[in-house]
């Protein structure tokens, strides 16, 4: 069984090697009933190890390699942080679990209809909806966030299941996002507490050690049993109704009765004959007026003194008018009325959309779930976002933050430039290479480089509380404050502007 074993293990190794090949082969060079063929013999090198069945098969045992390795230190260190650390490291090692039980599932039936399929993955969704409800329910945990949301971003890995055909550099995706906030665990607890930087690297492996397992036993996705069972008969069935269940329900009752209209109209005769009766008046033209009386000069007041005297026509006695009265100081017990509330602006609604060549995220807040997928020749422009994070993958023209606060965002690689405007206390990092990063009207600014981006320049202006975060050799963060404060003088030539110390 050793020998077997050790032959399947150098046919998962040939396997790789020829894929590599694959990959780096110029198009131009093969054809593509070449290129057909060789992936013909990955796949069929990759089914040898699924012939073994059901959670003998290797690849459920490499598998188990990895429950047992970084999975079993990531839950260890978990248990001594505890709180909803471990809570939520517990729901992660019951989806490692479910999804052992699917590979188990893979290596013993044939290729399940789609129905099937989505019954023998739902355990693993339900558990990776679990660990991402710890997080959801325990925002205020305000010193271990970053630690929830790290998980929480790094979890949907696991459905490098249904990614097809390279689910490696799908996890690998995953991982990028899960060190920008890993990253903030490390600069905390960096001088602080020594296990939460152990638990930061050993997340990192974890996820390391699974994209290895899947570029070894998984390189092109998940090889059904060809020869296997039919799967139907795997799908978990509904669970039956409990003894004595509760009774049905009663049945609706009767429908309401028709409304009778009203008897008479009295009231809408009464306004359509005061209408008609308004316009023929109005229709009389000149004679409109011959009805009405003159008034005579004894009638106005100009002309007649006993009017003025009497204060109005028709008044029986001379009313009293009263002069303007005195300034008068307020008594300390008046009342000063409360200023009028301030109307709240209408929330406008979120989007994410493709806009031309233009990606345009708008007015999200709280939404931690943002990606966004370009090329070279789209730019992305995110505005009044509020406590988001935005994932950009693939390489794109331009990025721009404009009005957004509390917001982070993780991108590859930028053509031009990455613009801050207006933005308070916002956070980015680089996973590729950007060559200028510009900061207007922003305060609060962090952002992580990588190890290619560190030509990069940055330009500020009316910018407080900057801060960029270098990378060492042993891949912790060293971070470095952006000046604020400058010096100028006169040499007798020109003005000479040098950055001052801080006091």
């Amino acid at each position: 069984m050793a020998d077997l074993s050790a032959l399947i293990s150098q046919l998962n190794n040939v396997s790789i090697d020829l894929s590599k090949a694959v990959e780096s082969v110029k198009l131009s060079d093969v054809t593509k009933d070449f290129t057909e063929t060789l992936e013909g013999v990955i796949t069929k090198l990759q089914g040898v190890s699924r012939d073994t069945g059901g959670g003998g098969a290797v690849f459920v045992q490499a598998f188990d390699e990895v429950i047992n390795g970084s999975l079993a230190e990531f839950v260890r260190l978990s248990g001594e942080i505890g709180g909803n650390v471990k809570a939520q490291c517990d729901a992660v090692q019951e989806a490692f679990k479910a999804q052992k039980a699917f590979l188990g599932a893979v290596a013993e039936f044939k290729v399940p209809s789609p129905t099937v399929l989505q019954s023998l993955l739902k355990p693993t969704s339900d558990q990776i909806s679990a660990v991402q409800e710890v997080r959801d329910k325990n925002r205020g945990d305000k010193e271990h966030f970053n630690h929830l949301t790290a998980i929480s971003e790094g979890i949907p890995a696991l459905g490098w299941v249904t990614v097809s055909p390279k689910p490696g550099p799908y996890i690998k995706e995953m991982s990028n996002t899960v060190q920008f906030y890993t990253n903030r665990v490390l600069k905390e607890f960096k001088e602080k507490d020594k296990k939460h930087v152990d638990w930061s690297r050993a997340f990192l492996k974890l996820l390391s050690d699974l994209e290895a397992y899947v570029m070894q036993h998984h390189t092109t996705g998940v090889q059904w049993n060809s020869k296997g069972k039919d799967a139907v008969a795997a799908a978990a069935a509904p669970p039956p109704a409990p003894a004595g269940g509760a009774p049905p329900p009663p049945p609706p009752g009767p429908p309401p009765p028709p409304v009778e209209p009203a008897a008479g109209g009295g009231d809408d005769d009464k306004n359509r004959m005061a209408q008609a009766a308004l316009f023929s008046e109005i229709n009389r033209g000149e004679g409109v007026t011959s009805h009405l009386k003159k008034v005579t000069p004894d009638m106005q007041t100009h002309k007649n003194p006993t009017l003025r005297a009497a204060g109005a026509v028709g008044a029986s006695a001379p009313k009293t008018l009263s002069g303007p009265k005195p300034y008068k100081a307020p008594t300390t017990t008046s009342k000063v009325s409360a200023p009028a509330a301030k109307k709240v602006a209408p929330k406008k609604t979120p989007k994410t959309e493709l806009e031309g060549k233009k990606w345009a995220v708008e007015f999200h807040e709280g939404n931690r779930d943002l990606v966004v997928e370009g090329n070279m020749k789209q730019t992305v422009y995110i505005y009044q976002c509020k406590e988001c994070t935005i994932q950009v993958k693939g390489k794109v023209n331009s990025i721009t933050l404009d009005n957004c606060k509390k917001t982070a965002v993780v991108f590859e690689d930028v053509l031009g430039t990455v613009d801050f405007i207006n933005c308070q206390s916002v956070q980015a990092q680089v996973t590729g290479k950007v060559p200028i990063v510009s900061i207007d009207k922003t305060d609060g600014f962090q952002m992580y480089f990588s190890k290619d981006s560190l030509e990069c320049q940055v330009v500020s202006a009316k910018s407080s509380e900057m801060n960029i975060s270098i990378p060492n050799a042993d891949g912790e963060y060293s971070e470095y404050p952006v000046p604020e404060q400058y010096k100028t003088i006169w040499d007798g030539k020109k003005l000479v502007t040098e950055c001052t110390e801080s006091v």
